[in-house]
């Protein structure tokens, strides 16, 4: 399979060829390597659109890595490629070291597909990437911003994991604002790694400092929640009308909720559909004809508390709603109390 595959790719760079053959029993395997499912709730969006479609009843066979930390995706992509697989699907926890994957994936024949996330790598080393423009997400975010008119802009920045596209994007276009403008100030700038009560307690401390702030620029939406809580424990009014303008990233239906109801004032949206785009472009490799674009952006928008309608949270909300997180957490509860009930009659004996 791989020699064929390295036969067929060397001639659609080149030339275009004719269908590659694979008998009908044979699955198409590729290797995925993505981040944790349990990373965002964007994470988990984006891991079940691709357990959708690269599934046996789709005729792939699947072999998935997930991990947040760049050299265990390496690790794991490098054993991919010395294994058995046709394609590799990839979305890095960071945007350098990939050099040598990509060579050897090459060498080995072996198509590469990226999603989610750019990488530096040269464009001659992968097929074609199937990705979010984050650098724009954050230009779009940054300009809403912008248009808000505050005399003067306090910010606390929450950053995602450190390296990966996504912060980089993100936080490049806030940098350059706050570079470029004497009215906005960085309070702090600090990674909470995607994760909601690290930047809970980022907040608390700015609030426990006694600095001011207007604004709140989390580079996730799980970040807002975190910061949000902060808030509110401290009895600080946020969203529309609120003394804190509150922004987050990816449209979690939950999030894009805050925003209809004026708690919040911004989502930008983070498209995590991209596995049907990917399965086409797979089809058309193996027939022979290169992808119609090397490069695929997903159409994002940001969504604001003043315009923001139920329409839009139907249409591009990711996951649950808040009312179903609720009826989730609390289904959960009753096991928690189960398992604790024998250790409080152990105590009364």
């Amino acid at each position: 399979m791989k020699k064929i595959l390295a036969i067929a790719l060397a001639l659609v760079m080149v030339l275009s060829l004719g269908a590659i053959a694979f008998a009908d029993d044979e699955p198409i395997k590729v290797g995925i390597i993505n981040n944790d499912p349990n990373e965002s709730g964007y994470r988990t969006a984006n891991v079940a659109d691709f357990e959708r479609v690269f599934s046996e009843e789709n005729g792939y066979e699947a072999q998935t890595f997930y991990s947040l930390k760049n050299d265990e995706q390496i690790a794991a992509a490098q054993q991919m490629i010395q294994g058995d697989i046709d394609f590799l699907l990839l979305s890095a926890a960071a945007t350098t070291g990939w050099d040598s994957v990509l060579q050897d994936a090459q060498t080995n024949g072996i198509p590469v597909i990226l999603f989610d996330r750019t990488i530096d790598a040269d464009e001659s080393l992968y097929v074609a990437s199937v990705v979010s423009d984050m650098a724009k997400e954050g230009e779009t975010a940054v300009n809403w911003l912008a248009e808000q008119g505050l005399d003067e802009y306090n910010i606390i920045h929450i950053q995602g994991t450190m390296g990966s596209a996504a912060q980089v994007g993100r936080t490049g276009a806030l940098d350059e604002k706050v570079a470029a403008e004497d009215s906005w100030n960085i309070v702090t700038q600090q990674t909470a790694d995607w994760n909601a009560e690290t930047a809970q307690q980022i907040v608390q401390s700015v609030i426990d400092s006694g600095e001011d702030f207007n604004v709140i620029y989390a580079e996730n939406d799980d970040m807002a929640r975190g910061a949000v809580a902060a808030l509110d424990k401290a009895n600080i009014s946020h969203g529309v009308d609120g003394d804190v303008i509150v922004m987050g990233f990816d449209c979690n239906k939950w999030a894009l909720e805050e925003v209809l109801a004026g708690r919040w004032n911004y989502d930008g949206q983070c498209n995590p559909f991209q596995a049907d785009t990917i399965d086409g472009i797979i089809k058309d490799l193996m027939a022979g004809n290169e992808p119609a674009e090397k490069t695929i952006i997903m159409e994002e928008v940001g969504f604001d508390a003043a315009t923001i309608t139920q329409e839009d949270i139907d249409a591009s909300g990711i996951g649950v709603g808040s009312e179903e997180m609720a009826e989730e957490a609390e289904a959960e509860e009753p096991a928690e109390d189960a398992e604790e009930e024998p250790a409080e009659e152990e105590a009364a004996e």
